[in-house]
C-alpha cells in the first residue's frame, strides 16, 4: 500500500470502477446522489409493461414532432399523464415493497390516480373552454388532486428541496394578508388557486411543461440515441488522441471529453458517471491526487450544461422566457463556455506542471486516423443539428431530424450499427431520462403561476434592489448567492425558473440586458453542482475516486473559478454575449479574458512559469481580474502584472538551476 502511494499511484478501493464498469456499491452511492437515476428495475411482464409505456410515450412525442403538436393544453396533459404514471411506478413508495420485480398494488393505484386529473381535462376539454374562469366544486377537487400528485411526484424523482420551495410559494398565495409590508396581498382562495394553477396554461401546464413536451423531450431522446451509437466512446477516444500525450494527459482528456459529452447529457451527475468511470482511474494512475481527480471530472462535467449546441434543459426555457430563437441563446453561450473550459483546462495543466506529471506515451494512444475512420461518422448528427438550427429550423424539428440521422449514421459501419432492440432501448431510455425534467417543469410551473397571480415577482425584485441599496455590484452578489443556494438542492431547470422570475427582473430594472440577466442566473444555478457544501457533481466524482467529498468540491470550485467570474464580465460587458457587439470588440474582449484566465488559474493552483509563492499568487489573481475587466487601462495593468510575475519566476528558476 505504501509502495503504491510512493510511486504516485493510489491504491484501489471498493468503489473504484474496473475497466470503466461501475461496481454495485458505486451504483448505489450514485443513485443516492442523483435522484433522477434512483429508479427501480422490474422483471418479467412488469418490466415489459414499463417498457411498453416508455415506448408509447416516446412514439407520441415523435408523432407530434413529425405531424405537428396538438393544442397546447392537450399536448401538455398527455405529456404529464405519461410522466406521472411512470414516476409513480419507477419511484415506488417503498423499495422494500418491490419483491420479485413486481409492482406493488399501492404504486399502481397511485399511478392510475395521478393520471385522473390530466385525463379529466382531456375528456372535458370543450366544456372547460366554454366556462373558462368558472371553477366548479368537482373541478376544485380534481385540480387539488392534480397539484398534490405533481408535488408528490417531484418529491420522489426530483427531491425534497423543490417541494419545500413550491409549498412556500403556495403558502404565500394562501396567506397573502398576513405577509409583511410590501409582500402583503389579498390572498387566494382554494378555488382561485386551483383554477389558476391547474386549469390554465399559467401553472402546472405553463411554459416550462410546454417546453418539456416539445423541445426538451426530443433532445433528451436524441441524446439517448447518440449514446446508443457509441458517441461517448468516440469522444473519449478523440480526446485521448488530442491531449492524452500532453502533461497531465488523462486530466485534459477528462476536460475535453466532458465538454463534448455535455452536448448529449443535460445532467452534471450523469456526465460525471458516464465519462468519469473511465477518466478518473486514468488520472489517479498518472499521479493526480484522488480529491483532484474527482474534482476535474466534476468541474468539466458541470460545464457540459453550458456547452453549445445542446445545453441543459434550462437553456430551452431561457429562449422562451426571453422571447428569442434558441440559436441566439447558443450563440451567446459560445464564448463564455470556451472561457469556462479553458479555465478548467489551464487548472489541470498547471497542476500537472506543479507535480511533474507527464502524459501517456503516444505509442499507447489510439491513432487519430484510425479513430476517425472507424468512429468519425458518429459526429455527423451533431454537425447536422448545428446546421439545422443555424438554418432556421425550430429546436423541435432539429432534434427530431437528429434522432433519425443518428440512427442512419450508426448504420454506416458494422461496429456502430444499431439493432432493432437497440432502437427500442433508445426509446425506453429517452422516456425514462425525461422524467426528472418533466416533473421539475410541472412543479416550477406552479411557482410561476403563484408569481403571476399575486404579482410577487416584481415585489421581490424591488425588494432585492432595496436590500442592495441600489448598489449594482451588491445586487449582482445577492443574486449570485440566491442562485447558488437554490441550486444546492433544486435541479437546474427549476432553479432557473425561480431565479429568472424573481432575481433576473431586479437586474433588468438596473439596466442589464434581458439575455445577460437570464444568463447570469443560469450560470450560477448550474455551478451550484460543484459549490460546497452541497455539490452533487463533486460528490459523484468523489464516489468514483474514493476521495473526500468536501475537498473534492473545494478543488472543483477552484478549477471552475471561471464560472464565478464570467457572469460578472458579461453583465458588465454584454459584448461577450454578442449583444451590441462587432467582431473586433468580441475578439478583443475574448482575447484579454483568455489571458486573464491564465493568471487566475495560475493563482488558484499556485503554478505559473514555476511554483508561485503567496505574493506571486496574489499578483497573478489581481492581473487576471484586471484583464477580465474589459477596459483598456485595466488590460494594460493586467498584462504588466502577469509579465512581471513571469519574469520574476524565470530569473528565480535560472538562479535555482545554477
Amino acid at each position: 500500500m505504501d509502495e503504491l502511494k510512493k510511486n504516485g499511484t493510489n491504491p484501489p478501493n471498493d468503489t473504484e470502477p474496473i475497466n470503466g464498469e461501475l461496481t454495485d456499491e458505486l451504483q448505489k452511492k450514485l443513485k443516492e446522489l442523483d435522484k433522477e437515476s434512483n429508479t427501480v428495475e422490474y422483471s418479467g411482464i412488469f418490466g415489459k409493461i414499463i417498457a411498453a409505456i416508455c415506448i408509447c410515450f416516446s412514439l407520441f412525442q415523435i408523432y407530434t414532432g413529425i405531424f405537428g403538436t396538438l393544442d397546447a393544453m392537450i399536448q401538455r396533459c398527455i405529456h404529464l399523464s405519461f410522466g406521472l404514471c411512470l414516476v409513480y411506478l419507477l419511484c415506488p413508495t417503498k423499495k422494500e415493497w418491490i419483491k420479485d420485480g413486481k409492482f406493488h398494488w399501492l404504486d399502481v393505484g397511485l399511478a392510475i390516480l395521478a393520471m385522473v386529473p390530466p385525463v379529466y381535462i382531456l375528456v372535458n376539454y370543450q366544456q372547460l373552454i366554454l366556462r373558462a374562469g368558472t371553477v366548479t366544486p368537482l373541478d376544485t377537487v380534481i385540480g387539488t388532486l392534480g397539484i398534490v400528485m405533481v408535488i408528490e411526484a417531484a418529491r420522489r424523482i426530483v427531491g425534497l428541496p423543490i417541494v419545500i420551495v413550491v409549498l412556500c410559494f403556495l403558502g404565500f398565495g394562501f396567506f397573502g394578508p398576513y405577509m409583511p409590508g410590501p409582500l402583503a396581498h389579498r390572498g387566494l382562495s382554494l378555488q382561485q388557486m386551483v383554477g389558476h394553477l391547474f386549469f390554465t396554461t399559467e401553472g402546472v401546464f405553463g411554459i416550462p411543461l410546454g417546453v418539456s413536451s416539445t423541445f426538451i423531450f426530443l433532445f433528451i431522446l436524441f441524446g439517448a440515441f447518440l449514446e446508443k451509437t457509441g458517441l461517448g466512446k468516440f469522444f473519449i477516444d478523440i480526446a485521448n488522441a488530442i491531449a492524452g500525450w500532453a502533461s497531465g494527459g488523462p486530466a485534459k482528456v477528462a476536460v475535453l471529453s466532458s465538454a463534448l459529452q455535455g452536448t448529449i447529457s443535460g445532467s452534471s451527475v450523469a456526465n460525471v458517471v458516464g465519462s468519469g468511470s473511465f477518466t478518473i482511474p486514468m488520472m489517479k494512475k498518472l499521479g493526480y491526487h484522488k480529491n483532484f481527480a474527482g474534482a476535474v471530472e466534476a468541474a468539466a462535467s458541470t460545464g457540459g450544461q453550458l456547452m453549445p449546441p445542446i445545453m441543459g434543459a434550462a437553456a430551452f426555457l431561457m429562449a422562451e422566457f426571453v422571447g428569442i430563437p434558441y440559436m441566439e441563446v447558443v450563440k451567446a453561450a459560445v464564448v463564455p463556455a470556451i472561457l469556462y473550459f479553458l479555465g478548467v483546462f489551464l487548472g489541470v495543466h498547471f497542476e500537472a506542471k506543479k507535480h511533474h506529471l507527464e502524459g501517456t506515451p503516444r505509442s499507447e494512444l489510439p491513432p487519430w486516423g484510425k479513430i476517425m475512420k472507424e468512429e468519425g461518422h458518429l459526429a455527423i448528427p451533431l454537425i447536422a443539428i448545428i446546421g439545422l438550427l443555424a438554418s432556421g429550423y425550430t429546436p423541435m424539428k432539429a432534434a427530431l431530424a437528429g434522432i433519425f440521422i443518428s440512427i442512419a449514421t450508426a448504420m454506416l459501419r458494422k461496429n456502430t450499427r444499431m439493432s432493432f432492440y437497440d432502437i427500442v432501448d433508445g426509446l425506453i431510455k429517452g422516456a425514462r431520462g425525461a422524467l426528472g425534467v418533466l416533473v421539475a417543469c410541472a412543479a416550477a410551473g406552479m411557482i410561476i403561476g403563484v408569481v403571476t397571480k399575486t404579482g410577487v415577482g416584481l415585489k421581490l425584485a424591488s425588494a432585492l434592489v432595496t436590500v442592495a441599496a441600489g448598489n449594482f455590484m451588491l445586487l449582482l452578489f445577492c443574486t449570485m448567492l440566491t442562485s447558488l443556494i437554490l441550486g444546492m438542492g433544486v435541479p437546474t431547470t427549476a432553479n432557473y425558473v425561480i431565479t429568472s422570475t424573481i432575481a433576473a427582473p431586479a437586474l433588468i430594472q438596473l439596466g442589464v440586458p434581458t439575455l445577460a440577466a437570464h444568463m447570469f442566473v443560469f450560470y450560477f444555478g448550474i455551478i451550484a453542482d460543484i459549490t460546497p457544501p452541497v455539490a452533487l457533481a463533486a460528490y459523484a466524482g468523489s464516489a468514483i475516486s474514493g476521495g473526500d467529498p468536501l475537498k473534492t468540491g473545494v478543488n472543483a470550485s477552484k478549477l471552475g473559478i471561471a464560472a464565478f467570474i464570467i457572469p460578472y464580465v458579461f453583465v458588465l460587458s454584454p459584448q461577450l454575449l454578442g449583444i451590441g457587439a462587432t467582431f473586433t470588440s468580441v475578439l478583443m474582449t475574448t482575447t484579454t479574458a483568455i489571458i486573464g484566465m491564465i493568471g487566475i488559474s495560475g493563482a488558484m493552483i499556485g503554478q505559473f512559469y514555476t511554483r508561485a509563492n503567496v505574493f506571486e499568487r496574489l499578483i497573478l489573481a489581481a492581473g487576471g481580474l484586471c484583464l477580465i475587466d474589459p477596459h483598456g487601462l485595466t488590460d494594460l495593468i493586467g498584462v504588466a502584472l502577469l509579465v512581471g510575475v513571469g519574469v520574476m519566476q524565470w530569473f528565480r528558476s535560472k538562479k535555482e538551476k545554477a
